[in-house]
């Protein structure tokens, strides 16, 4: 059985793997809008709106690289802080 020091080392550590997937993910993003955009700027009733759909899909990058950045500096900082206090 873990001891409640362990378990909430753990989830720190599970947390920063989810920040780094968060950031990973936005870094992907930011990637396949000029391979993706072409397509859709052939889609007639989208042809009209693509500044708006590129603004959407960058922010939607933006998001993901800021909440995986946040989340990894958080939880890496209390997994840091915890285990200072093992030691």
């Amino acid at each position: 059985m873990d001891t409640p020091l362990a378990e909430d080392s753990r989830k720190h550590i599970y947390q920063t793997i989810w920040g780094a997937v968060l950031l990973l993910a936005g870094i992907g993003v930011f990637f396949r809008i000029p391979q993706v955009m072409p397509k859709i700027a052939q889609i007639e009733q989208f042809s009209g709106v693509t500044a708006i759909i590129r603004f959407c899909f960058y922010f939607i990058g933006i998001m993901l690289i800021g909440g995986g950045i946040k989340k990894i500096h958080e939880h890496y900082r209390h997994w840091s802080s915890d285990k200072k206090k093992e030691g």
